[in-house]
């Protein structure tokens, strides 16, 4: 049995910026667009209204940022689209690098007066790394802003692909005129206002050239001609290289505005691939072989990319996102979690609007189901109907700040590792334990996320805790080619010994040296700097 006209209905595709580029904006208006919702703004209203118990959702409200992904799913043309808002503040950069490996394209946002800035490079190295196929949307074109050409050679530069322009602007700032739509040679005028839809704007078709010059003088001749600059610069757009991460199309508008995105969405449709195939280690005589799973296979499979606990403050229930590989989840199957082999009967799986859940009643490759999990789950996970599946490529990188808990009431030690135990299989924090014992450590990529963690562990689980710094400043994970290896240097190293929250053994350092003088004294110990899932496939050693 094959589900190849459902997969081929599916995009999955993420959002990534650098923050205030205008990413969730721009998430609200492809919503509405898609008739997902009603009014924009009603994605943050109902997150609002519905957790204005939760702490963190409170920390976003305050500093107006993402510090958590989100997963939205529309339906569009026909198309299933899910797509999922990434936090664009680097602190929480660990949570879209996850997310990251669960989609199969991503959309990038660029904010048209500052161009591609310095969070926006990391996410497109990630990407790269993973050759993911991007469509750029310059935004905020109704602003004053740099010269689209300027721009285009900027993204070039830092992307290292060309650019091939699908839309093209018609003057900016209070000069902005519209967009020339490449694909239907038309131009689009634009209107500002945020309550008009698509189709309330008026579209132009090229051949009228004459009224076009007349009506938008100096702006269309300017327009005009660095547009034949930049398509003549460019290749044409072909599938296959930007399938393949080779080259990206670039649209302009103005997000706030609804100006530009119904074409935006038009290309995902059109342009961005179906769920692909995916490498998986297949266990076979207790040997790893390396199998690529179909989309359109009939075994349900699917990876866990991301666990948030707390989602709903009267339930302190937890939700494992599952990304599904293949197959066809449908209420009440039996499944298994691969890394234990234990049975998962999910009671409650849902797919989301935002905060907003729906119950299932069917999914596919490609699509990002919920599964409400009392613990037993972590990210990375491999969860199948049965198969013996092994998904590698999440990855955990070693943190750069650490901070020391102590608890200022230290009869509430059960709630405090309770909280930390989910925290840290939430992928929030880091969590190491010291093997000598001791206060437990956190580990993070960004100081922001300490102060989450705090707030969270008072407001989720009533521990009131300090953190004060401590002497490390990084984490290696640590492997041997023989267990005697492993002993002997962890008996030289006491000290430096901790467990991660999936038990997997770090060796701790207090500067740069520390690993390259361990590494002297052990050659045949491997440092990690990056940690796979399960400890299954562990990063070049470091």
């Amino acid at each position: 049995m094959t589900y190849a006209n459902e997969t081929r209905r599916r995009r999955t595709f993420a959002i990534i910026s650098h923050p205030d580029a205008g990413k969730t904006t721009l998430t609200e208006k492809l919503l509405l667009f898609s008739g997902a919702i009603q009014i924009a703004g009603s994605v943050k209203a109902r997150k609002a209204s519905r957790h204005a118990t939760s702490d963190w959702m409170e920390i976003e409200k305050q500093r107006g940022i993402s510090v958590a992904s989100s997963v939205m799913q529309m339906l569009y043309r026909e198309h299933v689209i899910n797509l999922l808002d990434t936090p664009g503040h680097k602190d929480f950069s660990e949570d879209t690098y996850r997310v990251l490996t669960a989609v199969d394209s991503a959309l990038m946002v660029i904010d048209a007066a500052n161009g591609v800035e310095a969070q926006t490079r990391r996410l497109i190295e990630v990407c790269r790394q993973r050759d993911t196929p991007i469509i750029t949307f310059v935004n905020k074109m109704d602003r004053e802003v740099r010269d689209p050409l300027d721009i285009l050679d900027e993204v070039e530069r830092e992307l290292g692909m060309p650019c091939v322009p699908m839309t093209w602007p018609v003057g900016q700032g209070k000069s902005f005129g519209g967009i020339i739509n490449l694909r239907t040679q038309a131009m689009t005028v634009f209107d500002s206002g945020s309550e008009r839809l698509p189709q309330d704007f008026e579209t132009i078709p090229l051949t009228e050239q004459a009224q076009l010059a007349e009506r938008f003088g100096l702006e269309w001749q300017t327009a005009m001609d660095s547009m034949e600059l930049a398509t003549g610069a460019s290749p044409a757009f072909d599938e296959a290289a930007f399938l393949a991460g080779q080259q990206t199309p670039v649209f302009f508008g103005s997000g706030v505005n609804n100006f530009g995105v119904m074409e935006v969405l038009d290309a995902l449709v059109d342009l961005a691939p179906a769920p692909k195939p995916r490498t998986s280690n297949l266990l076979v005589n207790k040997q790893a072989v390396v199998k690529e799973i179909q989309p359109e296979d009939s075994a349900f499979s699917g990876v866990v990319f991301k666990v948030q606990a707390n989602m709903d403050a009267n339930h302190r229930d937890r939700i494992a996102f599952v990304r599904m590989a293949s197959g066809k989840y449908t209420p009440g199957m039996k499944l298994k979690v691969q890394r234990t082999a234990k049975e998962l009967r999910p009671t409650s799986v849902v797919t989301f609007l935002s905060q907003r859940r729906e119950a299932v009643d069917e999914a596919y490759a490609g699509d990002i189901i919920g599964f409400t999990t009392h613990g037993g789950v972590q990210l990375g996970d491999t969860i199948t109907d049965g198969a013996n599946l092994q998904f590698t490529g999440l990855p955990f990188f070693a943190p750069e700040l650490f901070m020391t808990v102590i608890l200022k009431n230290p009869l509430r030690t059960k709630q405090l590792q309770t909280g930390l135990d989910q925290l840290g299989e939430e992928g929030a924090i880091q969590v190491f334990k010291p093997e000598i014992g001791g206060p437990m450590l956190l580990g993070a990529v960004g100081q922001l996320q300490f102060e989450v963690v705090q707030h969270r562990l008072k407001a989720e689980y009533d521990c009131d805790v300090r953190l004060e710094g401590c002497q490390y400043t990084g984490a290696r994970w640590i492997t041997a080619d023989t267990p005697a290896e492993l002993r002997e240097f962890t008996n030289a190293y006491p000290q430096r010994m901790s467990l991660d929250a999936a038990g997997t053994l770090a060796y701790l350092c207090t500067s740069p040296y520390d690993v390259r003088l361990a590494q002297e004294r052990f050659p045949k110990i491997h440092f990690h700097p990056l940690r796979e899932h399960a400890g299954l496939a562990l990063g070049s050693a470091g």
